[in-house]
């Protein structure tokens, strides 16, 4: 088979692919009612789908199954990773520390993403990557991203943050969290950036007992999470000792190989070389890292088939929080070409999708004052306003005073306009962007009582 294609088998006699380009909305669905799937590689981000009928260039893809049904269920983001590492070429995943992160990753095409301890110990706790961060915590985080995106997402698993039976208490709460994958390293408690002075591990033996206790994890909760197996022995011990424990790895399961902190490219080559079968991990720390930063061509022609760019969401954040407090301390705002629109921003976060999808549930008045040209937000407009309801007897007494807010009456003078004469939906209206208390209504009804309403 050409080297630049694969062939994806299915266990089902019916699937149903969706086809991704430019954003994360898929564009399409293409169902398939054969066994497998033949994919062209055309670049490093894109691929060609070949069936009989109907070639296509896509950036990304995901594979949804047919049950017994006939419904089609997505995979589970495991299955989706396996999946992604079943095609050819070399898969970019950029490290995410939150939802809005993660789903900055998905917006801008990518098919997966890790979570990096490193900038999740820095946005959550403004701490070093040193192990002050938990378990819990890294429960807690992993699963607000994996909530927010609809792509695979591998966690920072660090050490396992114990022993062999923490390791696999570990994996099954990033299995409950979501996680499409878990990186576990050998290194020893406390646990810290490989990229940093003092890497300690711990033995041969009982590194590959944590990758055991990995995949009885995995096996017990019925799961299939991909395990990446990772070793800090390149800067803690040597390059042969680093080897040697991935070759380990391999054996005990893991689903995927990953040395952090080589040192050169002929490391890198020398590491691609063992244990063919099991998928590579690079990991591409910007900014000034041990290991040489190489494009995903170069990366493709020594064997990876995952990389992973740690610092880079969490360095310009830094970088852009700290311009945009230089500026404000300097008595100015932001640059425009700095920052996105407050609409672009809006759009992100989705707020146009969830006026859609609220539209759904809208009751008839409520949708009445949409189709009216009605204001969205509670606190603006009319709704910003208060009535003020008087009523006066014929004796001089007060029998009312109260206050409601003006967006009532702005619901009901859209369903009954006019009442008794007086023209309610054009006083709200004309009053609406005045400053200040008017009077609307000044009237004595059938029993001489005087009735009064202020808009304040």
């Amino acid at each position: 088979m050409n080297p630049s294609a694969a062939r994806v088998s299915r266990d089902s006699s019916s699937v149903c692919v969706c086809l991704f380009h430019s954003n994360s909305r898929p564009s399409s669905f293409l169902g398939i009612n054969n066994n497998s799937i033949s994919f062209n590689k055309t670049n490093t981000n894109t691929l060609l789908l070949n069936t009989a009928t109907n070639p296509r260039t896509i950036n990304r893809i995901r594979v949804y199954r047919k049950n017994s049904t006939g419904v089609e269920a997505c995979l589970s983001p495991a299955k989706s990773l396996r999946q992604i590492l079943e095609l050819p070429g070399v898969h970019q995943g950029p490290a995410c520390f939150d939802a809005l992160s993660a789903k900055l990753v998905e917006k801008s095409g990518f098919s997966f993403c890790f979570t990096s301890g490193f900038s999740i110990s820095a946005a959550r706790l403004a701490l070093p990557d040193t192990g002050f961060i938990s378990y819990g915590e890294m429960v807690d985080q992993g699963q607000l991203i994996t909530q927010a995106v609809s792509i695979p997402v591998i966690g920072d698993g660090d050490n396992g943050y114990g022993n062999a039976m923490n390791v696999k208490r570990t994996v099954k709460g990033y299995i409950k969290a979501g996680f499409a994958g878990i990186i576990l390293e050998d290194q020893v408690s406390p646990k810290a950036c490989g990229h940093t002075r003092g890497r300690k591990v711990v033995s041969r033996e009982e590194a590959v007992m944590r990758i055991k206790a990995a995949v009885d994890a995995r096996k017990e909760s019925g799961s299939d999470i991909v395990i990446v197996a990772r070793t800090d022995s390149r800067q803690a011990l040597s390059l042969e000792e680093s080897l040697r424990r991935s070759r380990a790895f391999a054996d005990a399961g893991a689903d995927v190989l990953f040395i952090d902190a080589l040192a050169s490219k002929e490391e890198m080559k020398a590491f691609c070389e063992i244990s063919p079968l099991v998928p590579k991990m690079a990991n591409m720390l910007e900014g000034g890292g041990k290991t040489p930063i190489l494009n995903p061509l170069e990366l493709e022609e020594l064997g990876f088939k995952l990389v992973a760019y740690p610092l880079s969401l969490i360095g310009v954040s830094i970088r852009a929080m700290q311009d945009a407090l230089t500026a404000i301390k300097g008595g100015r705002i932001p640059s425009p070409g700095s920052m996105p629109s407050f609409e672009e921003i809006k759009e992100t976060l989705g707020f146009n999708t969830y006026y859609e999808e609220e539209k759904r549930y809208a009751t008839s008045m409520r949708r009445l004052s949409s189709e009216n040209g009605g204001s969205r937000d509670a606190f603006s407009g009319i709704w910003s306003r208060t009535l003020r309801v008087k009523i006066t007897g014929r004796d001089g007494f007060e029998k009312l005073d109260v206050r409601i807010p003006a967006g009532f009456l702005d619901g009901i003078t859209n369903v009954v306009p006019a009442l008794g004469g007086v023209n309610l939906k054009e006083l709200l209206n004309d009053a609406t962007e005045e400053i200040g208390g008017k009077l609307l209504l000044d009237f004595n009804d059938t029993v001489g009582d005087r009735i009064q309403v202020f808009l304040e």
